[in-house]
């Protein structure tokens, strides 16, 4: 198995850094292995590194799954210990309407919560040992996750227009 290392590099200019992105996911570098640092946000063209999210889906499962399961929960206590409710009927979606929107909205909001962690990299293992650079007025740092031989990915970042670029090992 390779051992992993990191490249922090370090630009001054946003088209660098896109020369930078691209001629490493030329080279093989997954998007996932390529990280960005600033001060403030950096918006990059549309394909230099584009990864999809699947938050609105995640949003739209999550809703689903908790109305599903708040309706089933209602369903299953009103006929568990039924009531005597005078003709009327034991269940209800009328009556059960509010608790459904309401933990229906519940799921939707939790589900895009967590997925938010998951995405921003706080709940993966794998993010945890990575160096973080500290980040100068006016810099933009790359950080790049390589698996084997770094000379090539260091070369294209100094090619690209990095300030500096350094070698660090995980935490």
């Amino acid at each position: 198995m390779a051992s992993i290392t990191y490249l922090l590099s370090e630009f001054r200019d946003k088209d660098a850094v896109a020369t930078a992105i691209l001629s490493l996911r030329g080279a093989g570098v997954s998007t996932n292995d390529i990280d960005l640092f600033s001060e403030e946000p950096v918006e990059l063209k549309r394909g230099v590194l584009d990864r999809p999210s699947h938050s609105s889906l995640v949003a739209v499962c999550g809703a689903i799954v908790m109305g599903v399961v708040a309706t089933a929960f209602v369903w299953w206590a009103q006929y568990n210990y039924e009531l005597i409710t005078g003709g009327m009927p034991t269940f209800s979606f009328w009556g059960t309407g509010v608790i459904t929107y309401e933990m229906t909205m519940l799921g939707a909001v939790l589900a895009t919560f967590a997925y938010f962690l998951w995405e921003s990299g706080l709940l993966r293992k794998r993010d945890r040992t990575a160096p973080v650079p500290v980040v100068p007025a006016e810099c933009i740092c790359i950080r790049v996750r390589v698996a084997g031989e770094t000379a090539k990915p260091m070369t294209l970042l100094q090619q690209a227009g990095a300030i500096s670029v350094e070698k660090k090992a995980p935490l």
